[in-house]
């Protein structure tokens, strides 16, 4: 009897990898914790014995199979690593597909045990979501802010992690020594940017729960527990801070509360959003609490650089079905350096962008309707015209422009939504 027995005496599973010229440190890694296991490893390769992680492999002590028909493909490699081992009296196969990722030995060896499979695909480590709050917060020289906004946020989390993005001040010492961790950023690549590094970085480090807040001072750390109830109270997978809430003080200033309140009814207009349950009020806000699904969904996101990326998000999560909940918090603009974009540079790029969105998700309803309105107030004027000249035998000339230049405008535009109407749906 060939098979290998743990250390009851129990025969133990062979363990089967494929070498390949890209895989060779995942192979050898691979065979070394399996060999300290107790497992005999079986390495095939695609017609290949040359390849390092062939020689390699056998060096260390796995046992090379070497195909028995050209050019093989990962089923027929399968089957003679299972052969090999039932010849071997090993009571079943641990092929690993991947050898780039671990194998929870235990999980899989139960799983031939329970189904009396005799090769099981290996089975990965699995972890479960910490239930720890994590604190991300952007920075770009925020070295006067960002030392109070860490230690204020580290009361109402388990870890504060600052993304500085580029600073050229004392920005990262500062966080240090506030007792944040700090991913930097080489260079200035934009708020958005560095919110990918943030979901990125809380993917890998299975956060639970991570809040988003800024670095310049104008969101209120105290008002983190605040978003994180809500969330765990709702279930939502976004709870977002908005200006806008219940019982918000807000010194917002009147040109600034105009143009949010424009931005985010375009917003939610793009996204088909304008019943009162699912309008949301703030779309800027970037005081954000996410949940595990909505790091990891966000963690692969498209989202741009700058100015787009809170909308972004929402156009994101509304395309995958989250839930998002919005809570009053407080926004205090009497910062210092509080944005780096002028409000109203900021206000004519989102709203011509969230334009552009509307015009190509939506137009029958942005295009379409007010063009079919506009060409029958075209043939009004027409129905104005004629009558006019019938009465006093007078053309009107002014009249008869309106008309057609309000006919043709309609027109064009009804034509313009079919095509991105049935453009839209080609695609999808």
């Amino acid at each position: 009897m060939f098979g290998d027995t743990n250390g009851e005496g129990k025969r133990i599973p062979a363990v089967g990898l494929i070498a390949r010229e890209d895989n060779t440190g995942d192979v050898i890694a691979t065979t070394l914790r399996a060999m300290n296991r107790g497992h005999t490893v079986f390495v095939t390769h695609a017609s290949q014995p040359t390849i390092e992680g062939v020689k390699l492999a056998a060096q260390i002590g796995a046992i090379i199979i070497d195909p028995q028909q050209p050019d093989p493909d990962d089923d027929s490699l399968r089957r003679e690593l299972l052969l090999t081992a039932m010849a071997r009296s090993h009571p079943g196969l641990i092929f690993q597909s991947n050898a780039k990722v671990p194998i929870d030995y235990n999980q899989t060896t139960a799983t031939i045990e329970s189904t009396e499979k005799c090769c099981v695909e290996a089975k990965q480590p699995t972890q479960e979501p910490s239930t720890t709050v994590h604190a991300v917060i952007p920075a770009h020289n925020e070295a006067g802010t960002i030392g109070d906004i860490v230690s204020t946020a580290d009361i109402h989390v388990d870890e504060v992690v600052v993304i500085d993005d580029g600073s050229t001040d004392e920005t990262p010492a500062v966080a240090r020594d506030a007792g944040a961790e700090v991913i930097t950023h080489a260079t200035n690549r934009g708020y958005g940017e560095a919110l990918v590094t943030a979901f990125s970085w809380a993917k890998k480090a299975n956060v639970n729960e991570l809040v988003i807040l800024d670095g310049d001072g104008q969101h209120d750390p105290e008002d983190i527990p605040k978003l994180v109830d809500a969330r765990n109270r709702t279930g939502a997978d976004i709870v977002i801070g908005s200006r806008f809430g219940d019982e918000v003080e807000t010194d917002i200033p009147i040109y600034r509360w105009i143009g949010l309140n424009i931005v985010s009814t375009l917003t939610n207009l793009s996204m088909g959003a304008m019943r009162p349950r699912s309008f949301l009020q703030d779309t800027q806000s970037g005081f954000r609490v996410y949940g595990r699904s909505a790091i990891e969904s966000l963690a692969g996101a498209d989202i741009a650089s700058h100015m787009d990326a809170s909308t972004d998000i929402l156009y994101h999560a509304h395309q995958q079905g989250f839930e998002i909940e919005e809570v009053g918090t407080t926004i205090d603009y009497d910062v210092e350096n509080g944005s780096n974009h002028h409000p109203l540079a900021h206000g004519f790029v989102l709203i011509r962008n969230l334009l552009k969105t509307i015009e190509r998700d939506r137009p029958v309803a942005t295009l379409g309707i007010p063009g079919f309105l506009i060409a029958l107030t075209g043939l009004g004027f027409g129905y104005w015209t004629i009558i006019n000249y019938i009465q006093t035998e007078t053309f009107p000339l002014g009249i008869a422009m309106t008309s057609t230049f309000l006919s043709l405008t309609g027109i064009l535009s009804c034509f313009t939504a079919v095509i991105l109407h049935s453009l839209n749906h080609y695609l999808d």
